[in-house]
């Protein structure tokens, strides 16, 4: 069945979501109060105004799609898998080239695990879209991080309710050795792990769509990277019926001109751009 007005929220998480104080809960087990891993300024407003689009044009969405950031603790991309050449913890925010580890700058923690990640680097370099970068762990699986920001996770399920379907929910990420910012394909595919190659389903059902509005987390990372696949693998082609919801996605701190380069690019393929609101307009019609 086609979809007239379809929404593809991206990793709305909360590890990504510079929360408020009151939206994060105490630990049972450590009594200290949770926090965000890696918050997106902006995100919690953001997808505040996400949840109330849901809410305000519920009958009018035909479907709704949403993306979970899902990862191991020892993850190539986050610090436990990593050590400097004295063995010390390896930083959040570090990049880590091939002839890093090479020359010996950097190496996994099990030493076994070298000739992999070494292989690893040179196919994600050779692709030329990102360079490694050692993220704080988030996104956890199971953890409060990984889970779906509360307003959306409301709105998300009033619409269900309402409507009588359900949510399509995808897990990517949890391969640890390679990085899934786009719900589509891994950075670099792993052969043996047909969940890391082209999601041809997801695809189908997006394609569907004469209208798919995209909001969430982070502009400049997870959104880009699955936007971009999206105008180059979309069966129907036509990007113009791809929207980005612009004050429903920011960028993550320091990555705020590749977002603007993102989002110029994209208009320039035929990508459409909206706020929050005018996307209300447009449901609402």
């Amino acid at each position: 069945m086609p979809h007239r007005h379809h929404l593809l929220i991206i990793d709305a998480q909360n590890d990504f979501c510079d929360l408020p104080a009151d939206w994060c809960p105490t630990d049972p087990v450590s009594g200290a109060k949770l926090a965000p891993a890696l918050p997106v300024a902006g995100a919690h407003a953001d997808l505040q105004r996400v949840a109330g689009l849901i809410a305000g044009s519920a009958s009018a969405l035909d479907a709704i799609t949403v993306t979970l950031d899902s990862h191991h603790r020892v993850d190539i991309a986050h610090p436990p898998f990593w050590r400097t050449d004295d063995g010390a913890p390896v930083p959040p925010f570090t990049e880590i080239t091939a002839d890093d580890v090479m020359a010996g700058r950097y190496h996994p923690a099990d030493e076994t695990n070298a000739p992999r990640a070494l292989a690893y680097l040179e196919a994600l370099e050779a692709r030329g879209r990102y360079t490694l970068m050692v993220w704080p762990v988030h996104c956890q699986m199971g953890s409060w991080g990984q889970c779906l920001h509360a307003g959306v996770l409301a709105a998300c399920s009033a619409w269900e309710e309402r409507l009588g379907r359900q949510v399509s929910v995808l897990h990517k990420g949890d391969n640890p050795w390679t990085e899934h910012y786009s719900a589509l394909q891994a950075e670099v595919p792993d052969e043996h792990d047909p969940a890391t190659g082209l999601n041809h389903t997801l695809l189908a059902r997006l394609d569907r769509a004469a209208n798919l509005f995209i909001a969430g987390q982070a502009a400049s990372h997870c959104v880009r990277a699955t936007v971009e696949h999206l105008v180059a693998h979309l069966p129907a082609h036509r990007p113009e019926r791809l929207v980005l919801l612009t004050d429903g996605m920011s960028p993550v701190a320091g990555f705020e001109a590749q977002a603007a380069e993102f989002i110029a690019a994209m208009r320039a393929r035929g990508v459409r751009t909206m706020t929050v609101a005018e996307a209300g307009r447009v449901l609402q019609a």
